[in-house]
């Protein structure tokens, strides 16, 4: 069977995603600055002021803050949250992992938003709108394939805790997730176990991938987590009286762990650069973690 090729020369574009290469600095960017300042025009948020994080630490949204009576129904009506959080969906998901976290919580109050939900959608973009520049950009420092794992200490309304995970090569994030646990955690160990075991699932089709793309892994891949207790749940086979209601198939990890194929290390939460998928933080440590996830400025 014969297949007829186009060299279209240098990829430049890819859905709406412009590729740049610095071959002096052997280095490629990711950057999704038309799009965001084309959602920014689309619901006339270009005259607001651009601020330095995307959800302040003390916003607490939750479902009491939607429409009660008539009149808030009516103030929501045409308030286009559903397209705005859309929008802010796709920015996430393809270069923007430093906003993941919240759209994550903007998200759950689509069916039903009130005024305090769409003030944090204004947020999110008066924080793009300040970031429009940060490119993901690979090659800055050389590095094999590591991940982080984090969970929230401080669970919503629901008391379902937040997952967060990022993988990175080469100096740039290359997979992250922030997203609600299906179950309800009754300590934070639970939590951090519960997201350890989900990112390494993510590990683990990575390994796969990569390996059939360049070569096989001969090496664990290396996960962090800021919980010690996790981290020994992990290794330790003995009987936990805390832990003895864990539905079984979260100690996947162990078996991951035995085979070779992960090597689970404690990072200082300070480093842990998940944390920036599970809560709001402030503007000085959005910066840092933006930084290591990979997204610089142009």
């Amino acid at each position: 069977m014969h297949i007829e090729i186009t060299d279209l020369r240098e990829l430049h574009w890819l859905l709406g995603i412009e590729v740049s290469r610095n071959r002096n600095n052997h280095t490629l960017s990711l950057s999704q600055k038309s799009y965001l300042d084309s959602i920014i025009r689309c619901f006339n948020f270009q005259d607001l002021k651009p601020i330095s994080n995307p959800m302040e630490p003390i916003t607490k949204l939750h479902s009491r803050q939607s429409p009660s009576t008539g009149a808030d129904y009516a103030a929501m009506r045409h308030v286009p949250y559903r397209e705005a959080v859309g929008s802010l969906m796709y920015a996430s998901l393809g270069t923007r992992p430093d906003i993941s976290y919240a759209v994550t919580t903007v998200s759950r109050f689509s069916s039903n938003p009130g005024q305090l939900h769409w003030d944090a959608i204004c947020r999110i973009y008066q924080y793009l709108l300040g970031t429009t520049d940060l490119k993901l950009t690979y090659g800055s420092v050389e590095s094999v394939l590591t991940g982080y794992a984090d969970a929230d200490g401080s669970m919503g309304e629901d008391r379902h805790a937040i997952s967060g995970y990022a993988f990175l090569i080469d100096g740039g994030a290359i997979s992250w997730s922030s997203k609600c646990q299906e179950i309800v955690s009754l300590s934070t160990t639970k939590s951090e176990y519960v997201a350890t075991t989900h990112t390494t699932k993510e590990a683990l089709w990575l390994r796969s991938f990569i390996g059939q793309i360049f070569e096989p892994f001969t090496n664990p891949i290396t996960l962090f987590s800021d919980n010690q207790s996790a981290i020994t749940l992990t290794k330790d086979h003995q009987y936990h009286a805390h832990m003895k209601h864990i539905d079984i198939h979260f100690h996947f990890i162990r078996w991951v762990i035995e085979e070779e194929k992960l090597r689970l290390i404690f990072c200082p939460t300070v480093n842990m650069i998940a944390d920036t998928l599970t809560k709001a933080l402030l503007s000085p440590k959005v910066k840092h973690f933006t930084s290591q996830l990979g997204l610089r400025a142009a």
